[in-house]
């Protein structure tokens, strides 16, 4: 009885703590969002690049980010994995880190015009079917950026 009392417990508290921390996130995301919009304008695919105006300078940027699912998601997760289905409680780690990843790589391109030809890679480091209790994936966004003269 005691156990199931400490894992109630753990489980409220991370809860708690993963709800303030993922809301304090996603509050600095849509401000620093705020604070780029349109600098730079973000592509996701130009097949064909047409502009009379001359280029100063072309450079790739990129923007890391690696996030951990916290104990309570990967627990309501490993549950939901038992019957199938969408993993609802990872999405919005997920959704957070693509997020994260853009933000990073149009911060590291301040002063250009455009980002053309972003790309998002996710790659999982661990898994819920892995010995570890906590997954992870790293989420790398990459484009070019253009600054004209």
């Amino acid at each position: 009885m005691e156990e199931l009392i400490i894992i109630a417990v753990t489980l409220i508290v991370t809860y708690i703590t993963g709800s303030v921390i993922e809301k304090n996130h996603y509050k600095s995301i849509k401000q620093r969002e705020i604070a780029l919009i349109r600098k730079p304008i973000v592509s996701y695919g130009i097949k064909e690049w047409n502009s009379k105006r001359k280029i100063r300078s072309v450079e790739l940027v990129t923007g890391e980010v690696v996030v951990g699912v916290g104990y309570f998601k990967a627990f309501v997760a490993n549950l939901k994995n038992l019957f199938g289905g969408r993993l609802t409680s990872i999405e919005s780690v997920l959704d957070r880190g693509r997020r994260e990843a853009i933000l990073r790589m149009r911060e590291k391109a301040i002063g250009a015009n455009f980002i053309i030809n972003t790309r998002i890679d996710t790659v999982m480091l661990n898994d819920l079917g892995g010995k570890s209790s906590d997954p992870q994936c790293a989420i790398i966004a990459s484009g070019t950026a253009i600054t004209y003269e």
